[in-house]
């Protein structure tokens, strides 16, 4: 991935996937930058999907981007409970009622969710139209809006139904995080360090040197941290975009996490969280099987302690429950769960051989207990 100055303030980077490419801008102000959503919308229609929340604070941005065009708006209600197949229709039937044909450009702008949704009505309308991705919330600049990965919660399974469609775009406006509630911020922090975790120490103890600047959410902070994700996620989905292989190390503490967050039920705790909590079993369970020490948990505890995130699974939760949940994890394959563990810390890597007690041993350290 190439990094280079664009003509205004904005950091370039590039998603490279064979003969297909996209950029990634981050800088401050690029909502304000018409042209730069302009140059990826070459047609006349547009589609803008966002949520209840981002809607008030800045969608006008975008649509005096587009007063040439035809830009159309749907707004969806704002959270994980909403990503369904129900309100998916909602955004068909905008395209449908504004009579969208196939050089529509579709923009997500939102979260995680909203990214999700918007990407995959993409992928299905029409049998396929473009997207951009302008993603709000912390988690959807360093990890959700990158990758081409969207799908809709099924009530049996988070993310079951979706598929792989690359945007054209992702814009980065790290102004946004300014007005973003400090718990969803903090949620977001999950998945940063998730990156140094499975690939990179230098950056997870560069993480821990800065993150009270993090925390201050102080401009040249959060610009290299939310760079340097998206170079290793651009990196990792280049060589494995349909998650065959290398992509799956993005996973790590997500199969528990998805566990905790469907159990609870979604929207209970929020997508960031879960992961947290997940991370840190995966953890327990890499130092009960002789991969990591117990200093190196304890550091993993401390920063996402010092991001204000659990560092336990949600005691409301079973074992025999969490365990029922993983087995329709969507990494299952050939009935064998596969855990995305470390080796070591900077080093993570994925396995289907661990037994059932290890995984149980490693959830009851982390607060679960069997139902009575």
């Amino acid at each position: 991935m190439n990094q280079q100055d664009t003509d205004r303030a904005a950091t370039l980077c590039w998603v490279e996937i064979g003969p297909r490419r996209y950029p990634i801008y981050i800088g401050s102000g690029l909502l304000s930058e018409t042209d730069l959503l302009r140059r990826h919308i070459p047609k006349q229609q547009a589609m803008i999907v966002s949520n209840t929340t981002v809607a008030d604070l800045y969608v006008d941005k975008l649509t005096e981007a587009l007063t040439d065009k035809q830009c159309d708006t749907v707004i969806l209600p704002d959270g994980e409970q909403f990503k369904n197949l129900d309100t998916l229709n909602q955004i068909f039937d905008q395209l449908l009622k504004q009579k969208h044909h196939r050089g529509t450009v579709i923009i997500a702008f939102g979260g995680g969710v909203i990214g999700d949704m918007a990407g995959f009505a993409a992928s299905c309308y029409q049998r396929g139209v473009p997207f951009i991705q302008v993603p709000t919330t912390l988690l959807a600049q360093v990890d959700a809006s990158v990758g081409g990965k969207t799908a809709v919660n099924h009530a049996l399974g988070k993310n079951m139904i979706g598929a792989f469609h690359q945007p054209l775009a992702v814009i980065i406006d790290t102004d946004t995080l300014n007005t973003l509630a400090t718990r969803e911020f903090n949620a977001g922090l999950a998945e940063v360090i998730k990156y140094g975790l499975i690939h990179d120490m230098d950056f997870f103890a560069w993480l821990e040197g800065n993150i009270n600047k993090i925390i201050a959410k102080e401009a040249q902070a959060l610009q290299t941290m939310i760079y340097h994700c998206c170079q290793i996620k651009a990196d990792i989905v280049a060589a494995d975009e349909t998650e065959q292989g290398i992509r799956a190390l993005l996973n790590l503490g997500h199969t528990f996490g998805h566990a905790f967050e469907n159990g609870l039920g979604y929207g209970q705790w929020l997508h960031g969280e879960a992961v947290a909590a997940g991370m840190v079993v995966a953890a327990e369970l890499s130092q009960d099987l002789g991969y990591i020490q117990a200093e190196d948990v304890a550091r993993v505890k401390q920063l996402l302690q010092q991001c204000q995130l659990p560092i336990a699974a949600p005691a409301a939760l079973s074992i025999e429950t969490c365990m029922d949940l993983m087995s329709v994890d969507k990494k299952v394959m050939d009935h064998r769960l596969r855990l995305v563990l470390l080796k070591s810390m900077g080093q993570g890597f994925v396995t289907d051989t661990v037994d059932t007690t290890a995984v149980i041993k490693a959830l009851q350290t982390c607060g679960l207990d069997k139902e009575e």
